[in-house]
């Protein structure tokens, strides 16, 4: 790959995961009920909106999921992986590669997502316990969902919360199941993001 494909290529899944990460955000807000009127989800709904609008006429949600955010999001990752692999190999990988490669780079997302929130949550709650900024409230609504049952399972002892440590052993399996699922699929040279 030359110098001037490498800029392009890096450029390329730089933006485009970050428009990913929004969108999934954007999906987990919602799937969550997070603070609609938070700043940080209004951000994430205008800079979504150009996408999402037009989609949700012809993909409307389900269940209280948005699912024209998570089509978008695997269909971004799907374009991603396309450019990475024609910018590398200069051909398109194949349809099957391509839609597990998507599928599994999204699931790991997700799960890199909430490994970050709880992590910084864990973080925050030693040296910002009590505070009200809204990117705090908006962790707290992403990962309560998952913390609430590894809490009823895990009380607290002495004061101290254990259940995270059940929430990241959890998290690393998951990780390690993808990894192996991407290897059997042969979708590591093609989504360099999933490993």
């Amino acid at each position: 790959m030359g110098a001037v494909n490498e800029i392009v290529g890096y450029l390329i899944q730089t933006f485009l995961s970050l428009y990913l990460v929004a969108m999934l955000l954007r999906f987990l807000l919602q799937l969550v009920r997070a603070d609609f009127y938070n700043p940080i989800s209004q951000f994430l709904v205008k800079v979504t909106n150009p996408l999402v609008i037009p989609l949700r006429k012809v993909v409307p949600g389900f269940a209280g999921m948005d699912i024209a955010s998570l089509l978008l999001a695997f269909l971004l990752q799907m374009a991603g992986i396309t450019a990475m692999v024609f910018l590398k190999f200069g051909g398109f990988p194949p349809l099957g590669l391509l839609l597990t490669g998507s599928l599994l780079g999204i699931v790991a997302l997700l799960v890199n997502i909430y490994f970050f929130a709880l992590l910084a949550m864990i973080i925050l709650s030693w040296v910002a316990a009590g505070s009200r900024h809204p990117a705090i409230y908006l962790l707290y609504q992403i990962t309560e969902p998952v913390m609430a049952p590894f809490r009823k399972a895990l009380p607290p002892m002495g004061g101290l919360d254990f259940s995270p440590i059940l929430v990241f052993i959890l998290i690393n399996v998951i990780q390690i199941a993808l990894h192996h699922m991407s290897a059997a699929a042969n979708v590591l040279g093609l989504a360099p993001w999933l490993t």
